[in-house]
């Protein structure tokens, strides 16, 4: 009959011992639940924060070319507003073209508009290039034609400007038209 107890009393130490297992069983799938139910939430949280950062890149993208195309429309804006001034110089000249019959009055004043003009164009960056008695370049002049040199120094040089060149910035924006020394 000991042996019986044993054994009964082993199966119940058996039972109690998977009582508690499953007691383990049950706290680590509630534990595993709420640290799944954390992730999901840290994952919600991550996914809203990329929506809206995506929102925002997308906003600051459409904002960026729409300022972009109206400096690209308004760019030319400050030089226009300076010629306007020897727009003004030249409706001026104008006029006292058609009353005045002194030649050399109106000589002096369409002088003077261009030399404004050259000065506001230079004030905006716009240099003339120096092309006469320079050696032929063909990354600054582009060369009309050639004629027979009149001095042996000015072969390959520059002999005549049919069209003159322009710098804005140091950098070209109208090649100078040439006739070339041969």
């Amino acid at each position: 009959m000991e042996e019986k107890d044993t054994i009964t009393q082993n199966e119940e130490t058996n039972i109690n011992a998977d009582g508690d297992t499953l007691d383990t069983t049950n706290s680590s799938n509630e534990s595993i639940d709420n640290t799944i139910e954390k992730i999901q939430a840290e994952l919600n949280d991550q996914k809203d924060k990329y929506l809206r950062l995506f929102a925002e890149f997308d906003n600051f993208k459409r904002r960026t070319a729409k300022e972009r195309i109206e400096l690209m429309q308004t760019a030319s804006k400050d030089v226009v507003v300076s010629m306007l001034e020897v727009l003004d110089d030249c409706d001026r000249a104008e006029k006292q073209l058609e009353t005045s019959e002194d030649i050399a009055q109106i000589k002096e004043g369409i002088q003077l508009v261009f030399a404004k003009l050259r000065s506001t164009m230079a004030s905006k960056g716009v240099k003339a290039m120096e092309s006469i008695h320079t050696s032929f370049d063909v990354e600054k002049h582009e060369a009309i034609t050639e004629i027979p040199a009149p001095t042996e120094d000015l072969i390959d040089k520059v002999v005549d400007e049919i069209i003159k060149g322009y710098y804005l910035n140091n950098k070209i924006i109208r090649f100078a038209k040439v006739i070339v020394g041969k």
